[in-house]
């Protein structure tokens, strides 16, 4: 039996994906300078913000490589066939399906996108050593040329469709915020609060949102010394009086991030920890006065 090493497949038509297909063109032609000012015959990125920012589509690797290969004419996303033909509706661009049937089909899906090339632009802050290899043997060899930095200068000018996402981020932070506070009391547990600020969060990107895909959004919520951490995972721990608590809420609208932080404490706050809270509000206040074009980020924090 003959077993396919990659192919095309569709099935059904394209999802409206978050941005316009002018978006996406205004994107991949700064890619393409990126790729003609450095004399690159094709980028193949492998990360999950780049694959995403290029061509719509955010992917779950579950142990797979994923990759969007982008020549001067092309952009194709190389997906895995446990995906189907999901890939292929979220995505602007073409898509190619690599099979696990055997070893580095999906380094095979690649070369039959781009032969042997001669330069090549990869992510080297991604791609593991092992894969780093497996792509140089498989392409014959060809000088590679870091393109991660380059990609990031673009993807941090924001453009106006992506303001108006990361707006509508910050709105559904603020309704997880709402939810949360709702359920602060004592005896309640950080879990429990933390589910009633993630189910409406996600209620609100089903609404306004209708296109997206439901992932990714979450709520930490820390209680008394579960705060020291800034990244302490939710726990059981039920609130006490006096407790001082950490409200976070991340609506990941495709791959997008927002969030709303908040300090509360449960009943009342004590003299120590409302002098340091004012402090440190008086210093967010300056550090707002200060932010400006042009200005460093660190000539702000000093």
């Amino acid at each position: 039996m003959k077993r396919s090493d990659f192919f095309q497949f569709t099935n059904g038509p394209k999802i409206p994906l978050p941005f316009s297909d002018k978006e996406y063109e205004n994107r991949l032609k700064g890619l393409r300078k990126i790729i003609s000012e450095n004399n690159l015959d094709a980028v193949i990125l492998t990360s999950l913000q780049n694959i995403a920012y290029y061509s719509g589509f955010l992917y779950c690797s579950f142990g797979r490589p994923y990759a969007c290969v982008v020549t001067a004419e092309r952009n194709v996303v190389v997906s895995a066939n446990i995906d189907a033909g999901q890939p292929g509706r979220r995505c602007y661009g073409e898509n190619l399906i690599y099979t696990d049937w055997k070893r580095d089909n999906y380094f095979k899906a690649i070369i039959s996108l781009v032969g042997k090339v001669k330069k090549i632009g990869i992510e080297k802050d991604h791609l593991t050593i092992e894969r780093h290899q497996n792509l140089k043997d498989s392409l014959g060899n060809p000088e590679i040329i870091d393109i991660a930095s380059s990609t990031m200068l673009q993807r941090m000018i924001k453009s106006e469709e992506e303001i108006t996402l990361i707006k509508s981020g910050a709105k559904i932070a603020d309704i997880g915020g709402e939810a949360l506070v709702k359920e602060i009391k004592i005896g309640a547990s950080e879990i429990d609060i933390a589910m009633a600020g993630r189910d409406a969060m996600e209620k609100a990107i089903a609404k306004y949102h209708p296109n997206s895909e439901l992932r990714d959004t979450w709520v930490w919520f820390q209680s008394g010394i579960n705060t020291d951490g800034a990244h302490n995972p939710v726990t059981t721990r039920k609130l006490k009086r006096g407790d001082i608590l950490s409200l976070n809420t991340f609506p990941m609208i495709s791959g997008y991030y927002t969030a709303l932080e908040r300090t509360l404490f449960v009943g009342e706050v004590d003299d120590a920890s409302m002098k340091a809270w004012e402090a440190n509000v008086k210093v967010h206040r300056h550090g707002l006065k200060l932010i400006k074009p042009g200005v460093k980020c660190s000539e702000v924090t000093a």
